[in-house]
This record gives structure tokens, sequence and C-alpha cells, in this order.
């Protein structure tokens, strides 16, 4: 018994092996734009991140500032519920 394959074999083996191949790279393209994409989708989320930093920071300073001049505005009063 040999291990020789013929001729027919080895063109079916290397038409499987060229079909997986072309397979594989149709993933690696597909899963390289989905990484992609979720890369530009990382970079708005911490670019709105940042935004609402900042803004809470501003609203905290302002905040501060007026309860340290303690003046009374009355559209800060709370109205009652019943």
């Amino acid at each position: 018994m040999t291990n020789e394959l013929s001729p027919a074999e080895l063109s079916q083996r290397l038409e499987s092996m060229e079909s997986r191949l072309a397979y594989q790279e149709h993933w690696l393209d597909t899963l390289d734009q989905a990484v992609a994409q979720q890369e530009r989708r990382l970079e708005k989320l911490e670019q709105l991140s940042a935004l609402m930093r900042e803004r809470l920071r501003e609203q905290h300073q302002a905040l501060q500032a007026g309860d340290s001049q303690g003046s009374f505005r009355p559209e800060d009063d709370i109205p009652p519920h019943y």
C-alpha cells in the first residue's frame, strides 16, 4: 500500500484547500470591518463621555458658586406635592 495520490485526488485536495482559504479570507475581511466599526463607535462614545464629564463639572462648579453666594432664587424652590 502506498500513500501516493492520483493527480485527480491531488487536484481535488488542492481545490478544497483553496476553497477553505477563500472562506477564511472572507471572514477575516468581515471581522476586520467589524473591528474598525467598533473602534469608530468607541471613539464617539469616549468623546461623548468626555463632554458629559465636562458639563457635569461645570454644573457642579455653578452649584458650588451658587451655594457660596447664599442667594435664594424662587425657581430653585421645589413646590409641594399633594
